[in-house]
């Protein structure tokens, strides 16, 4: 794997790899929309406003992992000095911050008919909200430091920083009193969800990843690009100076 630390070994293999994770990811997405719309069976108590949870939940784990991505790369940018670590971290910014909203949005929604209130500032919400502001404030110093050794390290110290948060959103249910039940899936004896609703949560949840996969490789790819551009035109510069 070291050869492709190189960003133009990554480049090409970048661009082999960005047809297959869209396919696998319209395809999951695809089966998992209509088995969660068409076959499984609305919920008992909620109906059928619970089908945006085949939704809000991917999208909720997606914001979540996204954010670890980005911190786990700006580790590996500041301690092993990788090439492309702080490339991967500021391209899956972006990435996060849309899951983050359609997490919030179509909680939102789905709070209304279900809790009677759009919103309420209970724990999980909260800090929902705090990780999307971690994202928008991520790509905002990105953007404010013009010099891209600067900015790459200097975003990475926020990104590791603002990673506190994850644990917070993760247990937030089980240290406070919140409106969100506690989890069906990641238990000890068995996920408290019936199979017909997990395949179609699943398939959503592994479309959602490969989306993440396909939109990351894009964006490391554009990234190596607009830095080529910008390392030719410091060049050219230089050479009109001499």
């Amino acid at each position: 794997m070291r050869r492709f630390a190189n960003p133009t070994n990554f480049y090409t293999l970048a661009e082999r790899l960005s047809p297959w994770a869209a396919a696998a990811s319209l395809s999951l997405i695809g089966a998992g929309a209509w088995l969660g719309l068409f076959v499984a069976p609305p919920d008992y108590y909620q109906g059928e406003i619970m089908r945006i949870m085949y939704v809000h939940v991917p999208a909720a784990w997606m914001a979540m992992f996204c954010y670890a991505a980005m911190a786990a790369s700006s580790a590996g940018g500041l301690v092993w000095n990788h090439p492309l670590a702080f490339v991967a971290a500021k391209a899956s910014a972006p990435i996060g911050m849309v899951f983050t909203a359609i997490a919030l949005i179509t909680g939102s929604i789905w709070g209304k008919p279900t809790w009677g209130t759009w919103w309420s500032w209970d724990a999980r919400m909260t800090s929902v909200v705090i990780l999307l502001f971690l994202y928008l404030g991520y790509m905002a110093l990105w953007n404010a430091i013009e010099e891209p050794v600067r900015a790459a390290r200097t975003t990475a110290i926020l990104a590791l920083v603002g990673a506190v948060n994850l644990p917070i959103i993760k247990f937030s249910v089980e240290w406070w009193n919140t409106l969100h039940q506690p989890a069906s899936l990641m238990r000890l004896d068995a996920p408290a969800i019936h199979s017909s609703m997990l395949t179609p949560l699943l398939l959503m949840g592994l479309g959602f990843t490969m989306f993440y996969v396909w939109m990351l490789l894009l964006r490391m790819r554009a990234e190596i690009l607009a830095r080529r551009i910008r390392s030719l035109r410091l060049a050219r510069v230089q050479t009109g100076q001499h």
